[in-house]
């Protein structure tokens, strides 16, 4: 499988993931974060539209500069989410959607790394 194909496979799940965030926030937080507070799904919802964006872009252009920003902006998620992982509240959100975009950074550094 080529690096390009690896990367636009991981994008359709952002794409997926960032299409689910805005169209049903509610449904998502009940499935994977029941404790996520009602009032807070406008977060959901732009956190799915910068899935939506980024992974979009990914996907149009699975070159190494892009990859690097989207890993780029992953890190920053992460980062962000670290004050919150021992919530009650939103740890468990924050758990998942850091957690999942750390991997996300580390799979598009190394496939904008790839064939170097």
């Amino acid at each position: 499988m080529t690096r390009a194909l690896l990367a636009r496979s991981m994008a359709v799940v952002g794409v997926g993931a960032g299409l689910a965030l805005l169209a049903r926030p509610r449904q998502v937080a009940a499935a994977v974060s029941p404790e996520y507070p009602p009032s807070r799904l406008w977060v959901a919802r732009l956190l799915g539209a910068r899935l939506l964006v980024q992974h979009a872009a990914v996907l149009a252009a699975p070159r190494p500069a892009v990859l690097r920003a989207a890993a780029a902006v992953d890190l920053v998620h992460a980062a962000s989410m670290v004050p919150l992982l021992r919530s009650a509240r939103y740890g468990r959100a924050a758990r998942l959607t850091g957690g999942g975009a750390a991997g996300t950074a580390l799979a598009a550094v190394l496939l904008g790394s790839a064939g170097r």
